[in-house]
């Protein structure tokens, strides 16, 4: 008998490339979407990496204003 929680070796290699592309596309426009409308409900949120920058900047120009004052 063989294990049905391992994948077989041969569906690994069952998609082309062309089908295995499509396959991205779809996961990756369903992802906007997912993404527009948890922004549409409200649920958006700022990045982390924006966050980090107006921190920089907002310590850069208090640095700035200190020094060259």
């Amino acid at each position: 008998m063989t294990d049905q929680s391992s994948p077989d070796e041969r569906d690994a290699r069952a998609y082309t490339r062309r089908q295995a592309r499509e396959a991205w596309l779809v996961r990756r426009r369903r992802k906007i979407m997912d993404e527009i409308e948890r922004n549409r409900r409200g649920e958006y949120t700022v990045p982390t990496w924006v966050l980090a920058a107006l921190l920089v900047a907002i310590i850069a120009a208090w640095a700035a204003l200190i020094i060259w004052s």
